[in-house]
């Protein structure tokens, strides 16, 4: 064989299925843990789903038939109080895993915060695939640890932090997970922020009113701007960490 003809030859490692070579979240979730010949059989179990805003991907209590990875988008987790009420109880992001492993029902509300895209696979497929892969459990072990201790910081926030912390610790959130650099070598950073501001009050533990307050303060002093209410350019992320008492 000609030297040619075997650089032509790709190594069995690099062929993975075309719908995964354009997945722009895959070496960042579960998935990245899964061999080619793994993750061939893995997608042929898969499909793509688009969630438009408002809508609901899962039901509190419903039976548990799929599970998905977060693609792109954002996704609020609520829980139904026994009054009828709903309490916000956090929000997920590409490419985190939506759904509890090995449950018969749903234990929390999924709805779309923002237009999301998932990636879905049957239940009874991905628990297979868990059993047989122990890197693919590792690899999910390992997101839920990391999704249990921001839980545990956010206790933190809800619990003792003041408004102003508050407000600017869910900014650094969504800074974090979805801010997109505005300009080069600025270190600005643009996101829209995926709730209404009665929403931010709910997940916060605040009033609507205290919530327009302390934007309006972080707008003043020109930590933030905003546009629409909707459109955020964080300036300076230092400024923000020190307000969210994190610095």
């Amino acid at each position: 064989m000609s030297q040619k003809d075997q650089q032509s030859i790709k190594p069995v490692a690099e062929l993975i299925p075309a719908g995964c070579s354009v997945c722009g979240v895959r070496q960042y979730g579960i998935c990245k843990a899964l061999r080619s010949a793994d993750l061939f059989r893995f997608a042929n179990s898969t499909r793509r789903r688009k969630v438009a805003h408002g809508e609901t991907i899962t039901f509190e209590e419903d039976e548990v038939v799929d599970y998905a990875n977060i693609v792109s988008g954002s996704v609020k987790l609520t829980k139904l109080l026994s009054d009828g009420r709903q309490q916000i109880v956090g929000l997920q992001f590409a490419p985190e895993f939506i759904g509890r492993p090995f449950s018969e029902n749903v234990t929390v509300s999924a709805e779309a915060a923002t237009d999301v895209e998932l990636c879905v696979f049957p239940k009874t497929e991905f628990e297979k695939m868990l059993r047989e892969q122990p890197d693919f459990e590792h690899q999910l072990l390992e997101q839920t640890l990391v999704n249990l201790d921001d839980a545990r910081t956010w206790m933190v926030t809800l619990g003792r932090k003041t408004a102003q912390e508050k407000v600017a610790s869910f900014l650094l959130l969504l800074a974090s997970h979805i801010g997109k650099s505005k300009e080069e070598n600025t270190g600005h950073k643009l996101f829209s922020l995926p709730l209404k501001r009665a929403d931010i009050a709910d997940f916060l533990g605040l009033t609507i009113e205290t919530v327009s307050r302390q934007m309006t303060k972080l707008r003043k002093t020109g930590v933030i701007s905003v546009e629409r209410n909707l459109e955020i350019t964080l300036h300076d992320a230092r400024l923000l960490k020190q307000l969210a008492g994190d610095d």
